[in-house]
């Protein structure tokens, strides 16, 4: 059993990006795995100041959630970092998030990742800039990465759009695959 940690960025409760990351949750518990999602929206996570006082101390002079799921990012075996791409990157939300790992980044590692993103653009070579993005964190700095699956919500505007596709069923395949 593997303790996944899934990040939703999605803005919206039930958005495309959020269902992607349902369907992966469903099949990651059929597959005996401990799994716990952290809605971004519903958290409290201020920017990172640049103060640098994280560099001696190894904490946050920020008091908000962010300390929490860090330490949950350090426990988990299994990072699932799943974002709406709007411009061609990740959203403000995720991008936070991981500005704000620096108090302990180097803790953060030899964990699998999988990246959701879901986008209105049709084009997997436009979302190339948000993967190359995520991997700038995921395998560049962070230790012992090992990348597992990029899962590819493309064509989906309106919230609900994502049902009538595919990838739903590839995003439930790939968590029960962990």
């Amino acid at each position: 059993m593997k303790k996944v940690l899934v990040l939703s960025a999605s803005p919206r409760v039930g958005g495309n990006s959020d269902t992607l990351c349902d369907e992966f949750i469903k099949g990651a518990i059929e597959a005996g795995h401990a799994v716990e999602k952290i809605f971004l929206r519903s958290q409290k996570i201020g920017y990172c100041m640049g103060c640098g006082a994280c560099a001696k101390t190894g904490v946050c002079v920020l008091k908000d959630d962010m300390a929490d799921i860090l330490q949950k990012m350090i426990d988990a075996d299994v990072i699932v970092m799943a974002t709406p791409v709007y411009f061609y990157t990740m959203n403000a939300q995720l991008k936070t998030l991981i500005d704000r790992t620096v108090a302990r980044y180097e803790e953060i590692k030899n964990k699998e990742f999988y990246y959701i993103i879901s986008a209105a653009d049709t084009s997997i070579e436009n979302m190339q800039k948000t993967i190359e993005s995520l991997r700038g964190f995921a395998v560049d700095c962070l230790d012992g990465t090992v990348e597992k699956g990029i899962i590819y919500g493309i064509g989906a505007w309106q919230i609900g759009d994502i049902k009538k596709l595919p990838v739903c069923r590839q995003a439930y395949e790939t968590g029960k695959a962990v």
